[in-house]
């Protein structure tokens, strides 16, 4: 992106001065969906002036009223400033968390409280306004007493070839897409972890098994209880699924990672 198309925009820092946030509250926002910045070559995120009308907005309606992050995500979205998410298997994973809760007659309240979250959050994703994050949606499997699987709709079995256009695909939060290369009979489970800078896992989590990854490009940054482990290109990493963990892209370019699970009840 060249000086001339960069005219008009605005860098984060001057967006955070005139909205009256911090720069960190505007990049949380920005993962919700509040803000969809250029970005440079250099990876460096650009606002345009509707960016900074709808920021503005999202700050009145959480000083002014009190809104958490789901209510002024719903409320944008019913006052058509915000476009829902693009997320093509958002409204599956939302009506299949609305049927699990349903089925099992929890309410929201039981359910948000026994995972950690919010009731407010919980409903988002049921009415597919907001994606969970893959530490999210693991919580939400293991209360229900299914696994990450179901979300990926990958009840059928796949073929020893799998192509790159038959891959089932799952867009686990901001910026995470997974895409699952096997599926079926299987004892392991690989997946293809597509991340974007500083999006991640969201919330440490836990599951039987164990793991293993290779990273393909970029950098990813993974925590087991409080020690941090930064991977490069060419780095493998094992580790035992019961541990606490967490993971983000620390880099700035998307990071890809070949990781398998065994069994597949991630």
């Amino acid at each position: 992106m060249n000086s001339t198309s960069n005219r008009g925009y605005l860098k984060i820092g001057e967006v955070a001065r005139r909205v009256g946030v911090s720069p960190s509250v505007i990049r949380s926002w920005e993962n919700l969906g509040l803000a969809r910045p250029r970005r440079t070559e250099s990876k460096y995120r650009l606002y345009a002036p509707e960016d900074v009308k709808l920021l503005r907005r999202a700050r009145f309606l959480r000083k002014e009223r009190g809104l958490n992050a789901a209510a002024i995500v719903e409320l944008l979205r019913r006052e058509r400033r915000l476009r829902p998410p693009s997320d093509g298997n958002a409204g599956a994973i939302g009506l299949h968390l609305r049927q699990l809760r349903a089925k099992r007659r929890f309410s929201l309240a039981q359910v948000a409280r026994a995972v950690g979250i919010s009731v407010g959050f919980l409903s988002a994703l049921e009415r597919s306004q907001m994606s969970g994050s893959v530490g999210t949606l693991r919580k939400l499997a293991r209360f229900y007493g299914t696994n990450i699987l179901d979300f990926f709709d990958a009840s059928d079995s796949s073929g020893r070839q799998v192509r790159p256009g038959e891959r089932k695909v799952l867009q686990a939060g901001p910026g995470v897409r997974m895409e699952l290369l096997a599926w079926g009979n299987t004892m392991m489970e690989p997946h293809l972890f597509r991340v974007a800078p500083e999006s991640g896992s969201g919330d440490a989590y836990t599951h039987e098994g164990e793991e293993f990854l290779y990273v393909l490009r970029g950098e990813l940054a993974i925590t087991l209880h409080d020690d941090e482990y930064r991977l490069k290109p060419g780095d493998s990493f094992y580790f035992e699924s019961g541990t606490p963990h967490r993971w983000k892209n620390s880099g700035r370019t998307e990071t890809w990672v070949l990781w398998v699970n065994t069994p597949p009840t991630f």
